[in-house]
């Protein structure tokens, strides 16, 4: 009885510790939970879309503990697909020390995070700011043309994260030394 508890509890831990690359998969495969893909599009002269105009909205939130301002320049902006676009994020540190921060996006619906493509994000790579510093983040994207003509409006939400206990050691040293 004691064995088949603790193979029990075992395979339970096993699978909960499985859970999110499962689910990482199974959003890949199926398109949902609006996960975007965090590398690079390379745009290449698509063919724009005149006729047709998309609205998409940009949301910023932090993290709990993640004391950035962080917003949207631009809150909503009307593209024809196709068309590369590029809006800016604000964000400034008040704390009093350094800070490593990581914008993840989701977009809403879901669907139309496969027809998002950015050229140039933030997102991409670590954000380091020093105390009291601030800066505008750029992020260049088109939106695919095509995308289903049923969604004319989708948002963008970044969510800001404190990565700096997670910094590897080479980022942790080049933002003493900035």
């Amino acid at each position: 009885m004691v064995i088949k508890l603790v193979t029990i509890v075992v395979g339970m831990f096993g699978f909960g510790f499985a859970l999110v690359p499962l689910y990482d998969v199974f959003c890949e495969i199926t398109g949902i939970n609006g996960k975007t893909d965090n590398t690079a599009a390379v745009y290449e002269s698509v063919i724009v879309d005149d006729s047709r105009t998309v609205t998409v909205e940009f949301l910023t939130r932090t993290h709990t503990g993640m004391p950035w301002k962080f917003e949207a320049q631009t809150q909503r902006i009307e593209v024809h697909p196709g068309e590369l676009n590029t809006v800016e994020f604000y964000v400034r540190n008040p704390a009093s020390r350094p800070i490593i921060g990581q914008a993840i996006p989701s977009v809403s619906p879901g669907t139309a995070a496969l027809y998002l493509n950015k050229t140039e994000c933030f997102c991409f790579n670590h954000q380091p700011l020093q105390a009291g510093e601030e800066a505008l983040m750029p992020m260049q994207f088109y939106v695919d043309p095509q995308l289903p003509e049923d969604i004319s409006f989708f948002t963008v939400q970044y969510t800001l994260f404190d990565v700096t206990a997670n910094a590897t050691e080479t980022e942790k040293i080049a933002m003493t030394q900035r």
